[in-house]
């Protein structure tokens, strides 16, 4: 009797054929998405990023907690991913973290954001990721106005500390191993870079 081989894999196509095109997503189907991955939105396109690594996860863990710390003296209030942040009319982001300011809770709501004045992303994957956090979000960042963006970059052991000037970022600082990375917003909020680095 002939040996029976599994026909080659194919996708679900009637899952597929549930949800919209590319291109073709209203805001309103992208926001009742449900699920456990990343998922961001730009004017009809999803874009469905990578599994965090452990790594990224143990970073995530430790600046959450630094900023948890910080918020109980000087208030405001941070939240990790996956909570969506509008960045402008059909078009989301999830940061690794947002932060807001005591006087700016009105920007938050409970599907998404409206806006933040700190966000952190954890630079993890390959080209594709790396060119997401260090030149596309940081452009679309700061086009929304975000006064600070902190990217965490555990491939060049560096955090960079960008701040808004007009409508651009400017580095208020690049900082490696052995220095403590600063805020510009955050009054007295400072980090280790070694220990952001080696969080475990």
């Amino acid at each position: 009797m002939a040996k029976r081989y599994p026909l080659p894999a194919e996708p679900v196509w009637e899952i597929a054929e549930l949800y919209p095109n590319q291109g073709q997503w209203h805001e309103q189907e992208y926001l009742s998405l449900e699920t456990n991955r990343l998922v961001e939105y730009d004017d009809g396109f999803v874009e469905v990023l990578p599994v965090p690594t452990d790594k990224h996860q143990a970073i995530l863990a430790f600046l959450f907690l630094a900023l948890q710390t910080y918020v109980g003296k000087y208030g405001g209030i941070v939240r990790f991913a996956a909570l969506r942040l509008r960045l402008w009319n059909r078009k989301y982001r999830e940061p690794d973290l947002m932060y807001v300011l005591p006087d700016h809770h009105h920007y938050r709501g409970n599907r998404y954001w409206d806006g933040a004045d700190l966000v952190v992303e954890i630079v993890s994957g390959g080209a594709e990721d790396r060119e997401r956090d260090l030149v596309i979000k940081r452009s679309e960042y700061a086009q929304a106005g975000i006064p600070e963006y902190w990217i965490v970059d555990p491939e060049t052991a560096t955090i960079i500390v960008l701040q808004l000037d007009g409508n651009n970022y400017i580095e208020h600082g690049v900082f490696g191993r052995g220095e403590i990375a600063t805020s510009v917003l955050l009054e007295e909020f400072t980090i280790s870079v070694d220990a952001v680095l080696e969080a475990d």
